[in-house]
Protein backbone atom coordinates (compact mmCIF):
# COMPACT_ATOMS: atom_id res chain seq x y z
CA UNK A 1 0.00 0.00 0.00
CA UNK A 2 1.44 3.38 -0.91
CA UNK A 3 2.21 6.04 1.67
CA UNK A 4 -0.03 8.42 -0.22
CA UNK A 5 -3.09 6.24 0.26
CA UNK A 6 -2.25 4.95 3.70
CA UNK A 7 -1.92 8.26 5.49
CA UNK A 8 1.50 7.48 6.99
CA UNK A 9 3.09 10.20 9.09
CA UNK A 10 6.63 11.45 8.54
CA UNK A 11 7.94 9.44 11.52
CA UNK A 12 6.98 6.23 9.80
CA UNK A 13 4.29 5.31 12.31
CA UNK A 14 1.30 3.95 10.55
CA UNK A 15 -2.30 5.00 10.82
CA UNK A 16 -3.21 2.79 7.87
CA UNK A 17 -6.54 1.30 7.17
CA UNK A 18 -6.15 -2.34 6.28
CA UNK A 19 -7.06 -3.56 2.83
CA UNK A 20 -9.81 -5.68 4.38
CA UNK A 21 -11.28 -2.61 6.07
CA UNK A 22 -11.17 -0.66 2.80
CA UNK A 23 -12.96 -3.51 1.02
CA UNK A 24 -15.55 -3.61 3.79
CA UNK A 25 -16.12 0.16 3.63
CA UNK A 26 -16.35 0.12 -0.17
CA UNK A 27 -18.90 -2.67 0.04
CA UNK A 28 -21.00 -0.68 2.52
CA UNK A 29 -20.75 2.40 0.35
CA UNK A 30 -21.72 0.38 -2.71
CA UNK A 31 -24.87 -0.82 -0.91
CA UNK A 32 -25.92 2.77 -0.26
CA UNK A 33 -25.74 3.83 -3.90
CA UNK A 34 -28.94 3.15 -5.84
CA UNK A 35 -27.14 3.28 -9.20
CA UNK A 36 -24.84 0.42 -8.24
CA UNK A 37 -27.14 -1.42 -5.82
CA UNK A 38 -29.77 -1.96 -8.53
CA UNK A 39 -27.36 -3.65 -10.93
CA UNK A 40 -27.37 -7.40 -11.34
CA UNK A 41 -23.66 -7.65 -10.66
CA UNK A 42 -22.43 -6.57 -7.23
CA UNK A 43 -18.90 -6.12 -8.55
CA UNK A 44 -17.81 -2.56 -9.20
CA UNK A 45 -14.35 -1.06 -9.11
CA UNK A 46 -13.43 1.25 -6.27
CA UNK A 47 -13.08 4.14 -8.71
CA UNK A 48 -16.58 3.46 -10.07
CA UNK A 49 -18.03 3.35 -6.54
CA UNK A 50 -16.33 6.63 -5.65
CA UNK A 51 -17.42 8.25 -8.90
CA UNK A 52 -21.02 7.14 -8.33
CA UNK A 53 -20.82 8.38 -4.74
CA UNK A 54 -19.79 11.83 -5.94
CA UNK A 55 -22.60 11.87 -8.51
CA UNK A 56 -25.12 10.74 -5.92
CA UNK A 57 -24.05 13.43 -3.45
CA UNK A 58 -24.24 16.09 -6.20
CA UNK A 59 -27.75 14.93 -7.06
CA UNK A 60 -28.77 15.02 -3.40
CA UNK A 61 -27.46 18.58 -3.14
CA UNK A 62 -29.50 19.55 -6.21
CA UNK A 63 -32.60 17.99 -4.71
CA UNK A 64 -32.07 19.85 -1.44
CA UNK A 65 -31.59 23.12 -3.33
CA UNK A 66 -34.72 22.50 -5.40
CA UNK A 67 -36.77 21.63 -2.33
CA UNK A 68 -35.46 24.71 -0.54
CA UNK A 69 -36.48 26.89 -3.48
CA UNK A 70 -39.92 25.31 -3.60
CA UNK A 71 -40.34 25.74 0.14
CA UNK A 72 -39.31 29.39 -0.07
CA UNK A 73 -41.83 29.96 -2.83
CA UNK A 74 -44.53 28.22 -0.83
CA UNK A 75 -43.77 30.21 2.29
CA UNK A 76 -43.89 33.46 0.35
CA UNK A 77 -47.41 32.70 -0.86
CA UNK A 78 -49.02 31.93 2.50
CA UNK A 79 -49.83 34.01 5.55
CA UNK A 80 -47.09 33.61 8.18
CA UNK A 81 -49.72 33.15 10.91
CA UNK A 82 -51.76 30.55 9.03
CA UNK A 83 -52.07 26.91 10.12
CA UNK A 84 -50.25 25.90 6.92
CA UNK A 85 -47.26 28.06 7.86
CA UNK A 86 -47.22 26.51 11.32
CA UNK A 87 -47.17 23.02 9.79
CA UNK A 88 -44.30 23.95 7.48
CA UNK A 89 -42.34 25.48 10.35
CA UNK A 90 -42.86 22.34 12.45
CA UNK A 91 -41.59 20.18 9.56
CA UNK A 92 -38.49 22.32 9.17
CA UNK A 93 -37.57 22.17 12.86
Amino acid sequence: MSGRRSGQSSEGTSSRISDDRIIELMSKLQQLLPEIRNRRSNKASASKVLQETCNYIRNLHKEVDDLSDRLSQLLSTIDADSPEAAIIRSLIM
